[in-house]
């Protein structure tokens, strides 16, 4: 037992072992016993047992054996697709198609491992798509609990702008109310004061009326009659205040305030698609100078010698970004502040490199900028653009299932331009020309999310 393995639970055990049973190491199809290393020694050694078929250990033996001839099923009929015996081979099966058992078994077996193989990726693309299915769903909820956490934010923020406006309003009611108060307690308390001294002046007239010193009555009355007051009492009417339109100038207040909220949040949405854009500087053409980061573009006042590449601009003082978008959404940020001249937009990949040409939609560009101190799109014809204040960060956002190109001053989320119902059928390019301004550049900037201003 030290030098054999007892059997375990579930595996074939020798037939001959008395007490332990020992781990069989075969078992023979004629004398339909199986046996461990000890036992199995005759059929190993003795001439007649050698005859005898050993396979690896298995139970049920009797089932390994035909039971109308009491042989062991050697082979497999295909035409029955059953197991056979020799016996059965020339009885009853002599017509049919027969291979060696080993043979079916093997073929079956590569059938098996081949079928197995496709179920185990079938498993594999389910389980995949499990995984792409709960990756979705997660981030479905992540946008979702984003969604409504952005969503108490913003109304919450609006309905403490609300209240404001409506403490604001109260607090601008009542302080007329308060005004128009103090300002009716005094002229009562005028009023009054004059009706004191009315009375006085009565009485003394009635004292004076029934005098019967004609000489004192005649004197003292010039006296009273220039004491008398003039003062007419209109002017110490009190005109109540106006509350009308108080409502409505604080709801239009609530309205504006919308508005920019709007705004700004479009911007923010948009601005999620935002790309990190670098310059290409085998597109610029040669008198530019780009930044070693690829951030920055300028004028220079010399051509430089550099190769004239098929992608390099001659004409034109262009220069293309480094990443395309072929679908989706795309969003990027270029300063312009103190800019004298300058183009900013999106090319498609084909657009003239080497000749004059025209930066217009239809030769594949869609820009706007500023060329002699006025605002423009390139639309065809050039479309003069109306400013409050010269734009500082010009923010480009594509969508391409839209046919869309918008432009927006990125400071104050104000929407500059768009061009609609454009067809995009190959890549674009972010697009920069900082025309021949030699002292400022063109900056592409880092997009800013300000994911705590609810506004």
């Amino acid at each position: 037992i030290s030098e054999q393995q007892a059997a375990e639970p579930g595996e074939v055990f020798c037939d001959v072992c008395t007490g332990t049973k020992l781990k069989a190491l075969k078992s023979c199809l004629v004398c339909l016993l199986s046996y461990c290393e000890t036992h199995l020694e005759l059929h190993l050694t003795k001439s007649g047992l050698k005859r005898h078929q050993l396979v690896e250990p298995v139970e049920d033996l009797e089932d390994r054996m035909c039971p109308e001839h009491d042989k062991p099923l050697e082979l497999f009929c295909r035409t029955d697709h059953t197991c056979i015996c020799l016996l059965c081979s020339v009885l009853d099966h002599k017509t049919h198609r027969f291979v060696p058992l080993m043979e079916e078994y093997e073929e079956q077996k590569a059938e098996l491992l081949k079928m197995d193989a496709q179920v185990q990726q079938m498993i594999q693309k389910r389980r995949l798509k499990i995984s792409e299915m709960r990756e979705s769903l997660r981030i479905s909820n992540d946008a979702a609990d984003r969604q409504k956490a952005e969503g108490v934010q913003v109304f919450t923020a609006l309905r403490e702008m609300v209240e404001r406006r409506l403490k604001q309003l109260i607090e601008e009611v009542e302080d007329q109310q308060k005004a128009a108060e103090e300002q009716a307690k005094d002229s009562i308390k005028h009023l009054e004061q004059q009706i004191s001294e009315l009375m006085k002046r009565s009485s003394e007239m009635k004292q004076l009326s029934g005098s019967e010193d004609h000489p004192h009555l005649l004197q003292s009355f010039r006296a009273l009659k220039a004491a008398a007051p003039t003062k007419d009492l209109v002017e110490v009417n009190i005109r109540p205040p106006s509350y009308e339109g108080t409502v409505v100038r604080a709801v239009a207040q609530i309205e504006e305030t919308l508005t920019e909220v709007m705004k700004k949040a479009k911007l923010k949405l948009i601005k999620r698609f935002a790309v990190d854009v670098t310059l290409d500087p085998d597109t610029a053409r040669n008198d530019l100078i780009l930044s070693d980061d690829g951030k920055q573009v300028s004028h220079a006042d010399v051509m430089k010698n550099l190769p004239n590449n098929p992608e390099r601009f001659t004409w034109w003082t262009n220069v293309l970004g480094k990443q395309s978008c072929s679908s989706g959404r795309f969003y990027f940020e270029v300063q312009v502040k103190e800019k004298a001249g300058w183009w900013v937009g999106v090319a498609r990949e084909s657009v003239n490199r080497k000749g004059r040409g025209s930066l217009s939609p239809q030769c594949g560009y869609w820009k706007i900028g500023l060329m002699d101190q006025v605002y423009r799109a390139s639309a065809d014809p050039y479309v003069r653009l109306s400013v409050q204040s010269p734009y500082e960060k010009v923010g480009v956002f594509v969508d391409h299932e839209e046919g869309l190109v918008s432009f927006y001053d990125a400071d104050n989320a104000d929407h500059i331009y768009s061009f609609r119902g454009c067809s995009f059928t190959e890549p674009l390019y972010p697009f920069l020309n900082p025309h021949s301004d030699k002292k400022v550049p063109l900056i592409i900037t880092t997009v800013s999310h300000t994911e705590n201003d609810p506004f």
